[in-house]
């Protein structure tokens, strides 16, 4: 990640509220009792770890572990198993790298899509429920921004290695 200094002047109110407002966010999505709901309403039987990673290969080519790793900000042992056990259960398979025949990258199998599918659909129900009473307008808003926020967090958190933000997408909106 990026080590360039934080500014000197304190964060505005603005900004304070929303790193406030993401806490509580974040803290919701990632609870333990909040995750097991979500894989019994999508009926499927996940760990968090292996929901990430299956997200992830979702929304890119297929990928060589390590860079999973690095765009999950994990260490490549945690990818090697969850990949492992994602191959058992028949989510993911290892596919030769067309660019060097001695690595593999990981793929999602058709169980793995309809896997992931699942649990994006009860995720998104669980989230137009919550959100039933804001009007088509500010959905559009806050989506727009939101996608802005994160492209504006990836721009400043450069991976020094590659100098390509992690998880940043290649081509179009």
């Amino acid at each position: 990640m990026s080590t360039e200094p934080l500014p000197a002047a304190p964060a505005s109110p603005e900004v304070i509220e929303i790193e406030r407002a993401l806490t509580r966010i974040t803290y919701l999505g990632t609870r333990a009792r909040q995750h097991d709901r979500l894989m019994a309403l999508a009926g499927v039987p996940l760990d968090r770890a292996a929901v990430a990673l299956l997200r992830q290969v979702a929304d890119s080519e297929p990928l060589r572990p390590g860079e999973l790793a690095q765009r999950l900000g994990v260490e490549a042992s945690h990818v090697t198993r969850t990949v492992q056990q994602l191959q058992k259960s028949g989510y993911v398979t290892r596919v030769p790298d067309p660019d060097d025949g001695r690595a593999q990258r990981i793929q999602l199998t058709g169980a793995g899509r309809e896997a992931i599918d699942r649990v994006r659909d009860a995720g998104a129900r669980g989230m137009q429920l919550a959100l039933a009473e804001w009007s088509p307008q500010e959905l559009r808003q806050l989506s727009t921004l939101f996608h802005r926020m994160v492209d504006d967090f990836l721009t400043h958190a450069v991976d020094e290695d590659t100098e390509q933000p992690p998880g940043a997408r290649t081509g179009g909106a």
